[in-house]
């Protein structure tokens, strides 16, 4: 792996190859078990769970407190109304941060949804049919934090961090075939043509299950 190089993964592949023995010659294949991983948890957990940049459009119908889809919220880069007449359908105007705040702080640990909540101020903008949201949301990686300028995540918590070593190391294992778990019940197709069931150990279903989507 090239210096600066970054993949979709939960956890570093250095951490992942020190606990599996595994040496440069697998890099590709720790690479490939690590991304397979933070995607298969992602479905799981029905959220995105990485840090990444979201563009938010909700409908506005009068209410002042509005839900984001994902969490945690780590900062709000900008807000806009879209839709009135005075900006055309697809032309906003950006919201003062004075007009909202986001419920609970961003930054906290808490894992539970973020909502935008607004004040009675914003009544004052005439016809506009929805709000745009820009923000950053989710957990980072400490060794990516490191080459950032700006932090605006929380490190991976502890479990949801051996979660995915634990899916990933299983995965490698049915995949040099170490380990039952070839079916021909196929969802995914390995290295020669064999079959895997695309399923989740118990063990690490459990450990994921305070990362489900909460319902608001």
């Amino acid at each position: 792996m090239k210096i600066g190089e970054k993949f979709y993964s939960l956890i570093p592949l250095e951490d992942f190859k020190a606990v599996l023995g595994a040496d440069d010659r697998d890099d590709k294949l720790c690479r490939f078990c690590l991304v397979t991983a933070t995607h298969t948890i992602e479905q799981f957990c029905r959220r995105r769970l990485l840090a990444k940049k979201h563009f938010e459009l909700v409908d506005f119908y009068g209410e002042l407190f509005l839900p984001l889809r994902e969490y945690p919220v780590r900062k709000v880069l900008a807000v806009y109304v879209m839709g009135g007449r005075k900006w055309g359908e697809d032309i906003g105007e950006m919201l003062e941060p004075d007009f909202y705040e986001v419920v609970p702080d961003c930054g906290t640990d808490e894992d539970m949804p973020f909502c935008l909540s607004f004040s009675p101020a914003l009544k004052r903008y005439r016809g506009f049919t929805a709000v745009k949201v820009v923000y950053w949301a989710g957990y980072e990686v400490k060794e990516e934090r490191k080459e950032k300028k700006e932090q605006w995540g929380a490190f991976v918590p502890p479990d949801l961090a051996a979660a995915c070593l634990e899916l990933a190391a299983w995965n490698m294992g049915r995949y040099k075939g170490r380990r039952i778990g070839m079916t021909g019940n196929v969802r995914g197709r390995g290295k020669d043509g064999e079959h895997f069931e695309m399923a989740m150990p118990e063990n690490v279903k459990l450990l994921l299950e305070p990362y489900r989507r909460k319902v608001i």
